[in-house]
């Protein structure tokens, strides 16, 4: 789903980083700087011979326009949740040791890191794969938006993921609200 940006709307950014971290999952939401060397840190352990690292960048092009930069904002509540869940899964799937996901908040100018995923385990196929489907998913399901901001100060919300402007994602709208009351209630 897309829309314009308009002038009214501001984002709710969090002014410090929002983390669920156990000993083997770190979550992370944060308006500040990543950093992929702590998030390697985290998932080293003794017991993987592997370790992956995937870093996301601002790029300067969308479909043949010119981008200028990138705004993300989130439910932060819900996105930790979500993103918690996927790291969970991934882990078990893959028999992974240990998962770090952390995600830009705020502006995100050309070539700075947008997202992190570090994933360590006991043989590179596993981690190679855990990496990959942690960014999948967490394009596809993480309640995460981004304001793309084209050169000439055009700018368009869009979920968080690959795709054609204006695509719908997940029954759009009303199936967002749909998963944010469901929480909401749960978690009362």
């Amino acid at each position: 789903m897309s829309t314009s940006e308009t002038s009214s709307y501001t984002p709710d950014i969090p002014s410090e980083p929002v983390t669920k971290t156990t000993d083997t999952i770190h979550i992370e939401l944060t308006p500040n700087d990543l950093d992929s060397l702590a998030a390697t840190r985290f998932v080293r352990s003794p017991s993987a011979g592997a370790t992956v690292l995937f870093i996301g960048t601002t790029r300067d092009s969308f479909n043949d326009k010119a981008v200028s930069s990138l705004s993300y904002t989130s439910y932060a509540p819900l996105a930790i949740s979500t993103l918690y869940k996927i790291a969970s899964n991934i882990l078990t799937k893959h028999a992974c040791t240990k998962i770090a996901i952390i995600h830009k908040l705020g502006e995100c100018p050309i070539g700075e890191e947008s997202i992190v995923i570090a994933v360590s385990a006991p043989h590179r196929k596993a981690a190679w794969l855990a990496g990959e489907e942690a960014l999948e998913e967490t394009k596809d399901k993480a309640e995460i938006w981004k304001l793309e901001r084209f050169e000439g100060g055009e700018g368009v919300w869009r979920a968080n993921r690959d795709g054609k402007v204006g695509e719908r994602v997940d029954g759009g709208i009303a199936g967002l609200l749909g998963r944010i009351e469901v929480f909401a209630d749960t978690n009362v």
